[in-house]
This record gives C-alpha cells, structure tokens and sequence, in this order.
C-alpha cells in the first residue's frame, strides 16, 4: 500500500512532521543543512547589503548531499553580489527509480528546509516545473549520450545494453531532467549556469541543455587535497583541459622549489605516503626494487611494457576515446599483439583504485576474453601487493589510457604511448596515435630499439614541468570541499571566507566561479 501514499493529499507533510519530530529521515536528510541555514543566512546577508549587484546565476543541484553543498555556496555568491537560482531535483539516488510518495516527501522536506534561504537566494524545485513538450534532436542524443555514460559510470561497464533497466531508467530521469532545464532556462536567462562535473547524470545533462542554449557554462569538482577546487569554463571539468593553463606557463622552467615541490609529491606517491592535504595513498606497499618486482610476476629478461589502466568506470574514460571503441577494448587488443608478439613482456597493471570498487573488475574483463594468457602477458590486479613504479623501473615503454602514471613514466624516462583523451595528450612529451595503425607502429618503433621513440632529455624535463602545472596550478584555492562538507564549514564560515583572511585566499577563485578569468597562480609554494 505504500505506492498508494503519493496520491494522498498533503500525505508528504504529515510525513515530514511525523519524521521531523522523531528526527528520522533515512538516506535523505537535510538536517545539518536545516540547523546551519538560518546562521550561514545571516551572516550572507551582512556582506549582501554592501555588495555591489552580480550576475544573474543559474546555480543547478541534484541529489541531497550536493543541494545541502550548493546551498550554502548559492548564499556565498548571493553574499558577494550575485543574483543566485538554486534549481534543483530532490533525488535521494541516481542509482535507483525513487517513488512518487518518497519524490513529493523530498520535495516539501527540500522546500521547507530552504525556506530562510529565500530572501538571498530564489531556490526552484524542478519537479514543480512545467517540462517542455519535447526536445530538439539534438537534445535527444545528448541525453542519451548522458545515459550511455551513467550505465558505465554505475554499473562499471563498457559495452552498454539499452534495453537494461538501469539504462532505460537513467534515460527516463535524464530525459525528464532536460525537459524541465530547457524550460526554465529559457525563462530566467541567467547570465551563467553553474554546476559540479558536467558529464554524468543530471549534471551532465545540465551541460548539454546550457550548451544547446549557448549560455556560458561553469563545472567544478574537488581536487584529492582538501582546501582546492578544479574549476572549468564552458567545458567539462572532469576532462580537465589545461590548455590555457599550459599555454601560459608550458614555456617556463621550474624554479628550484617548484622542482623540489613536484619531486616530493612523485617520491610521496611512489613510496605508499600521504602528501599534503591528501589522506590518498597511491600505492599499497614502498618499492621493494627491481629485481623484487622481477621475481614477484615471473618476468625474464625480454623487454618489458607496462599498461596502467584507469578505473573502470571512472568518469575519467568517460567519452575519452580516440581510436578504440573503448577502455577495454585497447586493453584486450593489446593483450592480443604481444600474444602475437612474444619477443617483448606485458604487464598489465589494473588500477589499485578497483580494490574500493564493486563489480566487475578489469580483471573480471580481461580473464573472460584469455581463460589462459599469453606466456608473455602479467595481469596485476588491485589487491595484488604490487607497487606499480617498481614496474616503471624496468619497463622499456609505457601504454596509458587516460591516467596519469602515463605523464610519470616519462618523468622516469619512460617513453610512453597515449591511447585515450587525457589532459596531457598532446603537450609535447608522449606518443599520441590517432589509429590502431599508429598505435601498433608506436610499439613497433620504440621495442624495435629506434633511438626516435625514446623521450629526450628535454621531453622528460617537460613532463616535470607539466606534471607541476597539473598537480599544483590546475587546482585552485578554496575553502569547502563536497567531502566533510560541514566540518569544512566549521572551518571556514562565510564570515570568515569573505573576511580579509578569506577574500585574499580564496577570492579569485569566487571570481573564476562566477566567469571571471581564471587567475593562473602558483598559490600556495611555501
């Protein structure tokens, strides 16, 4: 009988008084939201009575963990000037179809909650409006490129079916979501449309709808660091274009420090510690040397290749192709060449990342299509206490996808071959096939001994430089990350961001958030 309550009059309040009252909300819960609100209101609307009038600002949320974020980063903005909308859809999972009691109940608990927001901030539920008749053409491919991307982001999968439920769901949520932006888009004409990611679900969706309308875009995410943000204009932050950053400073050799900062952070990763802000580690175990790693995977004397995949699933691959159909698709053509190929070792070095996974693993993948491997192919899973820069310490040539131990082999001088669309493709230091024909060529060029494969002194030097630009520059300053979100903010309250102490650290990146120029700065070298 439960389905029954979303037709039953005033039935999602009774809901929120009875669940308000025994401070019972389940998954979704705005109660520190609810507790902080009228505070983090108060405080936005001291500096808003003295800020100079902004821009009008499309701020868009979906799901309750990044609407309680956006919340507090709409008032921010709204604190500086900006005329903020905050739209948004109160899901509680994009993984799952919610049902229509639990959609009205989260929608009058989001409304209520949001309440003392409202005089800074217009706040728009976008279940409450009217979705357009239909989508452009356009539109219709763009939602279902979306949800191509979210049954691979979710179900950790490649080849996508869409005649699965999760797909044909995440369609009809996508669809639906476009309907409602193309229409109240078109009715506010904000100034800029600002949200998080920009490829995968609702966000995603909200890239392609602003696109279609040509309104200037801003994405964000979060850095592994606490205390930065990755902010990106009119394009996806998660494929983190660093073009005009390294148009800037690509020509510029590091300063000593600059070298000494970026040595410490790859001896910080290559020995299993923690650097920074970053409680990531990036490898399992310190390097136990090469003759270690020789003896561990059986390896002889022949030349060895070392393939770091991505996680699989990782919005990182998503729409990243460049020649193969896929990921693993270059992955398991590889495998077949140097089956073909035994004068040289593969090794495969499945992301470590997979080990916080759940479901299929790379691994899964790759023994469905060889039961038995080539002789001369390793596969090294997740779990395997295997410290992947031991293998760059002996391999002859790196194949990467999109992932940035790609940029590291050739700091090791590694000459390295580039399969996917990651951000240092094309910067001067990698081989960068745009065919299978290329890409086997590559291979064939650097094991064949040609001195041309091999990264000069310069190349190495420039993947350094590139390495501190991405690791160090791309990030920018800011105060509240989407993870401890509320200890962040204990932190870093809005009366003291936009303090003296707040305005000289993180202003520029407010600015940039808002459209301004990305102010390319080396912020933090101590």
């Amino acid at each position: 009988m439960y389905w029954l309550m979303g037709y039953v009059p005033f039935s999602a309040r009774l809901a929120w008084q009875v669940r308000s009252a025994r401070g019972t909300f389940g998954r979704y819960n705005l109660e520190n939201l609810r507790a902080s609100l009228p505070e983090i209101v108060s405080q936005a609307s001291a500096f808003a009575r003295r800020a100079p009038a902004g821009k009008r600002i499309f701020l868009f949320a979906s799901i309750h963990y990044w609407i309680e974020y956006c919340s507090a980063l709409g008032l921010a903005l709204a604190a500086q000037g900006q005329r903020v909308t905050l739209g948004y859809f109160p899901y509680s999972d994009y993984r799952k179809r919610t049902s229509r009691f639990d959609l009205r109940f989260q929608s009058y608990y989001t409304g209520r909650t949001l309440d003392p927001a409202r005089p800074l901030m217009k706040c728009v539920d976008l279940l409450d409006v009217p979705p357009a008749l239909s989508l452009p053409p356009e539109l219709e491919q763009a939602v279902d490129k979306i949800s191509v991307y979210d049954t691979q982001y979710v179900l950790l999968v490649e080849d996508v079916d869409r005649d699965c439920d999760f797909y044909r769901m995440r369609l009809a949520y996508n669809r639906r979501s476009a309907q409602a932006l193309l229409t109240l888009l078109r009715s506010e004409e904000p100034e800029l449309v600002l949200f998080p990611n920009g490829i995968v679900i609702e966000y995603g969706v909200a890239y392609e709808v602003a696109r279609y309308l040509k309104l200037p875009i801003v994405t964000f995410e979060f850095s592994e660091d606490r205390d930065q943000i990755w902010i990106a204009h009119d394009d996806e932050v998660m494929r983190q274009n660093t073009d005009v950053l390294w148009q800037a400073y690509g020509k510029k050799a590091l300063t000593k420090k600059q070298r000494q900062r970026i040595e410490a952070l790859e001896q910080a990763r290559q020995s299993a510690r923690t650097y920074g802000k970053s409680d990531r580690l990036w490898q399992d175990i310190p390097p136990q040397g090469k003759q270690a790693v020789r003896d561990a995977l059986g390896l002889d004397g022949r030349p060895v290749v070392l393939l770091a995949t991505n996680v699989l699933g990782d919005s990182l691959i998503l729409g990243r192709n460049v020649f193969c159909r896929s990921m693993a698709d270059w992955i398991l053509r590889t495998i077949e060449y140097f089956g073909r190929n035994p004068e040289s070792q593969l090794v495969v070095r499945v992301h470590p990342g997979e080990r916080f996974m759940t479901g299929p693993s790379m691994v899964d993948i790759i023994a469905a299509q060889f039961p038995a491997l080539p002789e001369n192919v390793r596969v090294v899973g997740p779990l395997e206490k295997v410290n992947t820069y031991d293998i760059t310490a002996i391999a002859r040539l790196g194949l990467a996808y999109t992932t940035t131990v790609g940029m590291e082999m050739v700091m090791a001088g590694v000459p390295v071959v580039v399969a996917g669309d990651t951000h240092y493709r094309g910067r001067g230091f990698t081989l960068d096939p745009a065919s299978w024909e290329e890409y086997f060529g590559d291979i064939e060029q650097v094991l064949g001994g040609n001195a041309g494969g091999l990264p000069t002194r310069g190349q190495v030097e420039l993947a350094w430089n590139y390495a501190y630009r991405f690791f160090f520059e791309f990030p920018r300053p800011f105060p509240w990350k989407l993870g401890g979100f509320w200890n962040d903010y204990k932190a870093w309250p809005l009366e003291r961001i936009l303090g003296k102490e707040g305005t000289a650290r993180f202003g520029a990146s407010f600015r940039a958030l808002v459209g301004e120029p990305i102010q390319w700065t080396d912020w933090d070298l101590n």
